[in-house]
């Protein structure tokens, strides 16, 4: 395929639903006392009372109009003045593993992989985040991981634009595929897929920058989103400038995402989720040169929510696919992982996947990786309560150009304290 065309930058929107209103008008009605007509007429004029009568009567008449009058209606209680509080959700989620490969040179391609023999600190991350004010709220995610302290992600998203439109702004994980956007305790293994790791980064694809979202008013759910990012960082923008950075002259230096999502309730018990995602951006070889990411991803889940049941099975599968214009010519590679979980019990699940990722020649960024990878990887998971879990994995790697697979094995355990809010489907 030719990949001649460069990138159209442009922002999104975001749309959703119309707010409505309804008004109650209540109409009362009134009913005269009947007249009756059997009573005769007087035959004469009435004698006048005197005034002391007429005092009496008066009396007589405004006790009774007193008894007959409804009790004032109460007023309504004064409504308590909103409050917000000043205190944000903090949580910690700690991730650790304990690791045997059967060789040194291991290839693991995510930033929180274990990555060596005996045990490993995968990250700890304190997860802070709270509405700020009508207009926005914050979130922000620090990890600490063997390389010491880092900041992961924190941004600003609003809350009130107009036209189902939504703005990020600030340091955050972009939504170039399904699992790109995931920390690594809503990963269903204990490491990374090698493709995602390859083409856009051991930390994932994230960088300072802005997006803007848009959802549609459609039956069903379809947002469309698109970023600027810097371009830099060997762990998170590794198909672009990566550890080269060039600065940014013009709005061609900025890595751009776009990605349409959509979202279908099949039924009560199953549903499916879609997604198409492209990054472009500049690469060093050369001051013209560009990378593209091209991605697709699907999740179909199964949950009966009709009966009482702990069952969950899902399956998971991005595929991505590279070009990159370099010194050595265009390079071409491709990729993908597909996986399915099973929980079969209210405290356990298991899963498989399998990963596919080609190599080529002359790839200054993998000069070893000249031809496929295949690695099959499975696991069992227990979970103690919400909070908690223990992993056991174990994964096959063949990586087609070298001599022999690498074998590997984890027992990993993650634990999560204070308040974390849900995540997205």
């Amino acid at each position: 395929m030719s990949w001649s065309f460069r990138a159209s930058r442009r922002h999104g929107w975001r749309a959703g639903a119309a707010l409505t209103a309804l008004w109650t008008i209540g109409a009362g009605t009134a009913r005269a006392a009947p007249q009756d007509p059997g009573t005769p007429a007087a035959p004469g004029p009435a004698p006048q009372p005197t005034p002391e009568e007429m005092k009496e009567i008066e009396k007589a008449l405004g006790a009774d109009a007193k008894m007959q009058a409804p009790p004032p209606a109460e007023a309504p209680p004064a409504r308590a003045a909103a409050t917000v509080s000043l205190n944000p959700n903090i949580s910690f989620i700690g991730d650790f593993a304990l690791a045997i490969f059967s060789q040194d040179d291991n290839l693991q391609a995510g930033g929180h992989d274990p990555t060596q023999n005996g045990f490993n600190l995968q990250a700890l991350e304190m997860s802070v985040n709270s509405d700020v004010d009508p207009y926005f709220k914050f979130d922000a995610n620090i990890v600490i991981g063997p390389d010491g302290l880092e900041l992961e992600e924190a941004y600003a998203t609003t809350l009130s634009l107009p036209a189902s439109l939504q703005v990020r702004a600030g340091q955050f994980l972009t939504r170039f595929g399904r699992i790109n956007a995931m920390h690594p305790h809503r990963w269903d293994f204990v490491d990374q897929p090698l493709v995602i790791g390859k083409m856009l980064g051991g930390d994932g694809n994230r960088n300072l920058g802005a997006e803007v979202s848009w959802l549609s008013p459609l039956p069903w759910f379809l947002e469309l989103s698109v970023s600027e990012t810097m371009a830099t960082g060997e762990s998170t923008a590794r198909s672009f400038y990566a550890d080269d950075d060039q600065g940014v002259h013009d709005i061609r230096d900025l890595e751009t995402v776009a990605a349409l999502k959509q979202f279908h309730d099949l039924s009560a018990d199953w549903s499916l989720a879609t997604g198409l995602s492209a990054a472009i951006g500049p690469n060093p070889s050369s001051p013209a040169a560009e990378s593209y990411v091209l991605g697709a991803d699907v999740y179909l889940k199964y949950r009966p929510i009709s009966r009482a049941s702990p069952t969950i099975v899902s399956l998971q599968a991005e595929a991505l696919t590279r070009r990159r214009d370099t010194q050595a010519g265009k390079l071409a590679d491709s990729g993908l992982y597909a996986q399915i979980l099973w929980k079969f019990a209210e405290r356990w699940a298991t899963a498989a996947r399998y990963d596919f990722v080609t190599g080529v020649q002359n790839d200054a960024l993998d000069p070893e990786w000249t031809s496929e990878r295949h690695r099959a990887t499975a696991d069992l998971t227990f979970f103690p309560t919400e909070f908690s879990r223990l992993r056991l994995q174990g994964s096959a790697d063949v990586p087609t150009f070298l001599p022999k697979p690498i074998y590997a094995a984890f027992l990993a355990i993650e634990v999560a304290v204070g308040a974390h809010g849900a995540h997205a489907f």
